[in-house]
């Protein structure tokens, strides 16, 4: 059952709706409005009983029905759509900055201008010299993100090529496209991968290329209808992990890679899990991060560690000699 507080919003901005689209038919107000035509109907016999103190036929909301269309002849003063309160707007406006700096969620452009409308209409800039999104250049959303959401939206396959930080490599992939999802701050496309057979979760700032393909996507029923496979985050006991005495200058790593705290130690140091797929790749991700990242586990991993940065080393001194 819908709430009370939840119609009564709706009943609110109706009559300003049906002033803003005269002589609209039922069917299109009720798609505008995200209800049925029977729940229109109710809503409107439920706004006719609504009005101003006297209630008598002059005072209440009155409406004009011809055929299939809806008039207003008179509003009983409710000619505005409700106004937002600064803490709402606020809390809009942080909500929608937020999704347009995550890749993929929505368009940059729309949530731009979204953000600069509500900025306007709820008066949330407090001096001149506070910046406006008005005055914000469009931002450019990738062409990746731009072709996924596409797919999304038409119902298409796609054709990726997505990098895999585990394994160091770039993979193209047949998708049909689910949704999208937020994961710890990351945005996924959430697909059915033809070549695994299965659902993924793809990060769209690991989608390098996309493309749409001509035919339509076809993920099986059952995988759109099961919740999103976030059980992908946990450790994949296959696969070895790494146990690192990461420093605090580079805990950064710990938001960036999907890597769990083991425990504290002192000086903001920590030690901190992480599983992999190539030693190798393992090995370069470490020395990149010099002296602020530590193997301690396993021993061929911190053996190939030392191993490469001493040939590092030797190879800097014979070009330097």
């Amino acid at each position: 059952m819908t709430p009370v507080s939840t119609r009564l919003v709706r009943l609110l901005n109706m009559v300003p709706y049906f002033q803003a689209n005269p002589r609209v038919t039922y069917a299109k107000a009720a798609a505008d409005l995200g209800v049925s035509v029977k729940q229109l109907r109710q809503d409107l016999d439920q706004l006719w009983l609504c009005g101003l103190p006297g209630y008598l036929p002059g005072d209440l909301i009155d409406f004009e029905f011809s055929g299939d269309t809806i008039a207003v002849t008179f509003s009983a003063g409710m000619d505005r759509p409700l106004r937002l309160t600064s803490t709402e707007a606020s809390g809009l406006l942080v909500a929608l900055r937020t999704l347009a700096d995550i890749p993929g969620v929505v368009d940059p452009a729309a949530a731009l201008s979204a953000i600069a409308k509500i900025e306007a209409a709820a008066g949330t800039l407090s001096d001149d010299t506070t910046p406006s999104a008005v005055d914000e250049p469009a931002p450019v959303e990738q062409e990746a993100a731009a072709t996924v959401r596409a797919a999304l939206r038409q119902s298409r396959a796609l054709r990726i090529d997505y990098y895999s930080a585990s394994r160091d490599t770039l993979s193209p992939r047949v998708v049909d496209p689910i949704r999208i999802v937020l994961v710890d701050d990351h945005s996924y496309l959430e697909a059915w991968c033809r070549e695994a057979e299965g659902v993924r979760l793809f990060r769209f700032d690991r989608i390098v290329e996309a493309s749409l393909l001509d035919e339509p996507a076809a993920p099986p029923r059952p995988a759109v209808d099961a919740p999103p496979p976030t059980a992908l985050f946990q450790a994949d006991p296959s696969l070895p992990a790494a146990t690192l005495r990461v420093a605090p200058q580079a805990a950064w790593m710990l938001e960036y890679f999907p890597m769990r705290i083991v425990r504290e130690l002192p000086g903001g140091y920590c030690e901190a899990a992480m599983t992999y797929a190539s030693e190798e790749w393992m090995s370069r991700l470490v020395l990149g991060f010099g002296a602020d990242v530590e193997v301690l586990a396993p021993a061929s991993l911190a053996g190939l560690v030392r191993r490469s940065a001493s040939e590092a080393i030797t190879a800097y001194a014979a070009s330097d000699g």
